[in-house]
């Protein structure tokens, strides 16, 4: 099993405007851990450092500082080629994220063979029926000879689900795997995420903004704003319970048929920009922390909170 610990995460990117250069800081002291078995959602609207996050995470982007280690169980730690084939993404768009030049069979059997998982073209192509068959695709003989443009949106994103964990991935980085297609069929890709995660123990990254599906499907929930994380916790707890003006404002944002316009006006009205984002509640520990103080993982405040409940 593969374990992520993110430590103080912070990526600035550089702003050219004729001859002056400004700076722009997408993620600020960002810390979170992966565990083998567990969904953490991190939730933020568009702009707010989520596919950064996990651009960094999959190595096509370079942190500014803070650190990303990965090991195994034993210690051991993940570098290089097993890197790559360890911590695999998929990606938002199912339409794009596919080569419409090539086969459904191409597209699965390529990482098998990169990675050196299978060896000769028979067991390349067993091996890809059988991925298929795992993301629920059927007749696997038959969708491997089409092409993207024959499948639909929901297909797509099951072959790429299929493709991230073709070399034998542990870690899986979500980037809104939902987000783009119909409301009928995201439940079905949710839950298939869900029993493919039970079944191998995979340590999932599930970005997105619909605090709906974040609660449904993730374990743990970090909320990010402007990029920073202002409220961290249980996933019930975060979405029940909100502590930040930026998660209420989240939750006030969310469709909720049984929330009629009358109730929605008789709330507490947010200013958007007067929203701090300098503190965190994390609802581990059961308190505010500041935002860039020395980082205190989701672990070590799990850790905290149940001896103090044992004490």
């Amino acid at each position: 099993m593969t374990r992520v610990h993110v430590t103080d995460l912070v990526k600035d990117y550089t702003i050219r405007e004729g001859l002056r250069r400004s700076r722009l800081r997408a993620v600020d002291h960002v810390s979170l851990d992966l565990t083998p078995g567990r969904t953490v959602a991190l939730v933020g609207e568009s702009g707010s450092g989520k596919s950064t996050i996990a651009k960094i995470l999959t190595r096509m982007e370079s942190p500014t500082s803070g650190t990303v280690d990965v090991r195994l169980d034993d210690g051991t730690p993940v570098q290089g080629s097993l890197y790559r084939r360890q911590v695999q993404m998929v990606f938002q768009d199912p339409y794009a994220s596919l080569n419409p030049f090539h086969t459904i069979e191409h597209h699965v059997a390529r990482p098998l063979r990169i990675h050196q998982r299978t060896t000769g073209a028979a067991q390349t192509h067993q091996r890809v029926l059988e991925m298929l068959e795992r993301v629920n695709l059927s007749p696997a003989e038959q969708i491997a000879a089409r092409r993207p443009h024959e499948l639909s949106g929901g297909q797509r994103q099951r072959v790429a689900i299929a493709r991230a964990l073709a070399p034998g991935a542990q870690v899986l980085i979500a980037d809104e795997p939902v987000s783009m297609l119909d409301v009928s069929i995201r439940l079905g890709v949710l839950n298939l995420l869900g029993r493919l995660q039970r079944e191998d123990r995979l340590a999932v990254l599930y970005i997105t903004h619909d605090l709906a599906t974040a609660r449904h499907f993730s374990d743990e929930i970090v909320v990010l704003f402007r990029g920073r994380v202002v409220e961290r916790g249980p996933a019930d707890a975060v979405i029940l319970d909100p502590q930040h003006d930026y998660t209420k404002l989240l939750a006030m944002a969310a469709p909720d048929p049984e929330r009629g316009p009358a109730r929605v006006a008789a709330g507490a009205v947010i200013d958007r920009a007067a929203i701090d984002n300098s503190v965190c509640y994390d609802h581990f520990a059961g308190e505010w922390q500041q935002v860039g103080s020395p980082a205190r993982s989701a672990a070590t405040a799990r850790s905290a909170a149940t001896a103090r409940r044992t004490a």
